[in-house]
């Protein structure tokens, strides 16, 4: 009976192992590296980009400046810019499952809430100073004020926002995300669109409450 007991214990590991396996956020590579082929048109559609022959791989395909330069935070009403790392400004990225980004936010600025379904996001405070914070499926909110230096963990999937509480300072962060392509869903734009007027702060405010 313990033996029989035993068995079904290692078969429901093992059948859990599978599962966790089946439900990471990317594909695992099959190889080293997989250099996006960016010269050549497709006509395929796959699961990432085609590679480049490994043989022709070099450092610069590894390397990007473009987090390096400050975006544009007059761009929309909310004071804020995200560049993106992609396989067109950092092709050696191609199938390692990550993406990287440079959230500029200006002074009083606002990234309303959002999601991103296929990946968890880690955010490092470079510059300024942020209210963040995230609602989780029992709506249980979760906030934080970050000074330079900081890091936040937004977890797969859930409604979150970042606000530059500093009334003299733009505010500086990297994050970075699990997967290659992680989506943003800003499903509640329109509401914030049509509330923008009101101080961003007391938007933040109204929500929090709502969701308490």
């Amino acid at each position: 009976m313990i033996m029989v007991k035993s068995k079904h214990l290692l078969l429901q590991i093992l059948i859990l192992s599978a599962l966790l396996c089946i439900i990471t956020s990317d594909p695992e590579p099959l190889q080293d590296f997989c250099v996006a082929d960016m010269a050549n048109p497709h006509s395929m559609f796959l699961n990432g980009a085609p590679c480049v022959n490994p043989s022709l791989a070099v450092s610069s395909h590894f390397m990007t400046s473009s987090l390096s330069k400050p975006g544009n935070t007059n761009g929309n009403q909310f004071g804020f810019n995200v560049t993106l790392t992609s396989i067109r400004n950092l092709p050696g990225i191609n199938t390692q499952g990550l993406t990287m980004a440079r959230v500029d936010i200006a002074v009083n600025g606002f990234v309303p809430p959002h999601t991103h379904p296929r990946a968890s996001e880690v955010t490092i405070l470079l510059k300024g100073n942020l209210l963040v914070g995230f609602i989780d499926t029992s709506n249980k909110l979760y906030t934080q004020q970050l000074r330079a230096g900081d890091s936040f963990v937004f977890p797969k999937g859930l409604i979150h926002f970042l606000y530059n509480i500093d009334m003299f300072s733009p505010a500086v962060a990297i994050s970075g995300l699990n997967s290659q392509n992680p989506v943003t869903l800003m499903t509640l734009l329109r509401l914030w669109a049509s509330i923008v007027a009101f101080d961003k702060i007391f938007v933040v405010v109204l929500w929090i409450m709502d969701m308490q």
